[in-house]
């Protein structure tokens, strides 16, 4: 994403996920495919790695399909850990870390978006999730004190950042030493076009924010942490393939997970 402020990104992304959270529409609700940047429908969500009882577990309108893995699968979370979601959007990622964590466990969802606060907020409400808690803010700036978590999740969101290296940073700092991420993003797997590259449409459905894993290593690696793993999984190269049909986005983005720890 070349020659945009980092304010006209963030006014873009704040926009379009504040439409999706007021509209209670599932996945990106581009006017081309219903299923850009992800699907709610089980199918699609299961081709991401989440299990059927996963995907009954949660209050209904929580799954908003706008993710494109499941960090949950990578996170091994145990009872009694403190759980960030970086962008928990309607508070899917949440819940079910809320069930691995249990009651002497608490999570933390941070979304710089208003209305999916708002929308989260309800949805733990009518699930009656006491060791969940929902917070307004940045990424790149959390809400969240010093050495907080032990693991941190994320689900197709730090790709949405104009500022990639500041979130690192700060997920570092809210690690508690021997902290872990389990993360679920888009990465790049080849040069964008331009005309791809530069489209702040693109970039607010998952598609031109992504960086290569080198990138991201490398800004993992000037935070501070340990211990890094980038997988790609190819298998969703089907799924990205129809989030915008047409422009062949799965020739350029894979989802992968990322692991790393906080020494």
């Amino acid at each position: 994403m070349r020659n945009k402020h980092p304010e006209e990104i963030r006014t873009t992304v704040l926009q379009r996920y504040g439409d999706l959270a007021k509209g209670g529409s599932k996945g990106c609700g581009c006017t081309v495919s219903p299923s850009c940047c992800g699907s709610s429908s089980p199918s699609a969500s299961e081709a991401l790695g989440y299990s059927v009882e996963e995907l009954s577990s949660v209050p209904e309108g929580s799954n908003m399909g706008l993710g494109c893995g499941n960090p949950q699968a990578i996170a091994a979370l145990k009872p009694g850990e403190t759980v960030v979601d970086l962008g928990s959007g309607g508070g899917f990622d949440c819940f079910l870390a809320a069930a691995r964590v249990g009651k002497s466990g608490r999570v933390i969802g941070v979304d710089m978006t208003p209305e999916m606060v708002n929308r989260a907020r309800e949805n733990a409400r009518q699930g009656d999730y006491t060791n969940v808690e929902f917070r307004l803010g940045e990424i790149e700036h959390l809400p969240v004190a010093d050495n907080t978590a032990d693991v941190i999740i994320s689900n197709c969101v730090i790709n949405l950042s104009p500022d990639k290296q500041s979130v690192f940073q700060e997920a570092y700092r809210i690690l508690k030493p021997g902290g872990r991420l389990a993360i679920s993003d888009v990465v790049a797997t080849a040069s964008l076009p331009p005309e791809l590259r530069d489209d702040l449409q693109l970039l607010s459905r998952c598609i031109a924010g992504a960086v290569t894993p080198e990138e991201i290593t490398g800004m993992l690696q000037r935070a501070g942490f340990r211990e890094i793993r980038i997988q790609l999984q190819e298998s969703s190269r089907e799924v990205i393939k129809e989030w915008i049909p047409g422009i062949n986005a799965q020739d350029y983005v894979v989802s992968a997970t990322i692991e790393a720890v906080k020494p």
